[in-house]
């Protein structure tokens, strides 16, 4: 089993990594996709507490050696503030979709999750950046596919599938993570994404002492959790990155199409199987989020 997850870990992270810089956004696409499946897979054998520790602390390094290689001033505290805020709401984000995946069903957990970019687009919307109609419409179709996935019938009618409020929570923290890059990206793209791993770790570590939770993990998954943190922290460069070249919320659509694989591999690795209904609802979200990114 440790065996299949690292060659599973591994695959995904080659082909992410293999298309590096195509699209900022399509890139960071892969590596979310690979990060939140290895995530996955490590809580539901280990705390998640313990996942995000030993994961954001290997991001935290890699995200340093790009700021150092860049070479880019300090742009000051008061530029960096929503970065940390970013950071803050990311981890609790993550904590609440790695939690929502190990007690729910990824292929329904994962495109509810995937909704965020819908904070994004309404913030342009205010701002003056307001989507055409073709992209509200596209916003419609996902909130109507995450309704559709998010029911799990049952004798009395249907109820709340396992994991949709953690999915619900991660939507909304990831949403504010993208608004908050977007404000300090244009600063210092490297160093907007270093405070909001510090500010991250910074979260976890507090998790940590208040719950009293071990951050060794067995020598068996630390490769994985290595692997996830990097993978983790190349995705958010990549995704700040393009919040520097276009509207945070047409970044946040195209870096929130990941569910797709995430279903495939959950039905590959894990055995999971969605019922007609929900694979139609799931690809009506998609198809929603798709017109986002065309109109």
């Amino acid at each position: 089993m440790y065996c299949e997850r690292v060659a599973h870990a591994l695959a995904c992270a080659a082909r992410a990594w293999a298309s590096a810089w195509a699209i900022c956004g399509a890139d960071s696409l892969l590596m979310m996709r690979s990060a939140v499946v290895s995530g996955t897979l490590a809580s539901r054998r280990l705390s998640v507490l313990t996942v995000l520790g030993v994961s954001q602390i290997a991001g935290l390094v890699l995200l340093s050696i790009w700021v150092l290689v860049a070479g880019e001033p300090f742009p000051g505290a008061t530029a960096l503030l929503p970065a940390a805020v970013a950071g803050v709401v990311l981890v609790i984000g993550l904590g609440a979709l790695y939690q929502g995946l190990a007690i729910g069903v990824m292929g329904i957990v994962a495109p509810i999750s995937a909704s965020y970019p819908l904070i994004p687009l309404a913030v342009d919307a205010v701002r003056g950046l307001s989507p055409s109609a073709l992209q509200w419409a596209g916003a419609m179709l996902v909130l109507v596919g995450i309704g559709v996935i998010s029911r799990e019938p049952t004798p009395d009618g249907g109820r709340l599938a396992a994991g949709v409020v953690l999915a619900l929570t991660a939507a909304v923290a990831f949403g504010v993570y993208i608004v908050g890059i977007d404000l300090s990206s244009d600063e210092s793209a490297p160093w907007t994404a270093l405070v909001v791993r510090i500010a991250s770790v910074a979260v976890v570590v507090g998790g940590l002492l208040a719950t009293s939770t071990s951050l060794r993990a067995p020598a068996a998954l630390l490769p994985v959790l290595v692997l996830i943190g990097l993978v983790d922290g190349g995705a958010n460069a990549t995704i700040t990155l393009a919040t520097t070249k276009g509207a945070a919320g047409i970044v946040a659509v195209l870096s929130a199409l990941y569910p797709l694989v995430t279903i495939a591999l959950a039905r590959v690795f894990l055995g999971e199987r969605l019922s007609l209904v929900r694979r139609m609802g799931g690809i009506v979200a998609l198809g929603g989020a798709a017109l986002v990114a065309a109109g």
